[in-house]
């Protein structure tokens, strides 16, 4: 069914028709009711500290009280993109996407201070993750809210000697720091 046809048939309905359509919809698809919760009460503080701890936990996951070992670090990237994705698609301010676009690069780079990574594709998907959130940032018209955070991030490359850093400070300079 097209859009128009959609529009089309939508119109026939009355208001009562509609509404029972709704919350059809409503309770047989969690997208929508997911949709719909975050429309009628955007709580987007609490989807950011959500988002911020499990993204952490991917780099410093919590040891359950019950068990004898620490868990490892997996360092997906997938978590933090899956987040990203789920904002854009609920119309979240651009300033809560970009500040956990940033704070992705932010806690790898935490961890990557303290413990060695030898995979390439760490830092490879480290770089893709910083040049969406720069391109992000600028497309938004936010930057000099962010030139400071993504300045650290390229400063932090250095320090930590990332074989892509001349990468990073490729992307940084788009922005004119």
């Amino acid at each position: 069914m097209s859009k128009r046809d959609l529009k089309k048939y939508l119109a026939e309905l009355n208001k009562e028709q509609l509404e029972e359509q709704i919350i059809e919809l409503y309770e047989k698809f969690a997208p929508v009711k997911v949709y719909y919760d975050f429309v009628f009460s955007p709580k987007e503080d609490k989807l950011l500290q959500e988002s911020k701890i499990k993204i952490s936990h991917e780099y410093f996951p919590i040891k359950k009280p019950t068990s004898r070992w620490k868990p490892k670090a997996k360092l997906r990237r997938s978590v933090a993109q899956k987040y990203i994705k789920h904002f854009i698609l609920l119309g979240v301010d651009p300033f809560v996407i970009a500040d956990i676009m940033l704070y992705n690069i932010e806690i790898a780079q935490t961890y990557s201070s303290s413990n060695f990574i030898k995979q390439e594709l760490f830092y490879k998907s480290m770089l893709n993750s910083f040049e969406q959130a720069v391109n992000f940032i600028i497309s938004n018209g936010i930057l000099s809210e962010f030139k400071e955070r993504i300045f650290a991030i390229q400063q932090e490359t250095i320090r930590q000697k990332w074989k892509n850093k001349y990468e990073f400070e490729a992307i940084s300079d788009k922005v004119d720091l």
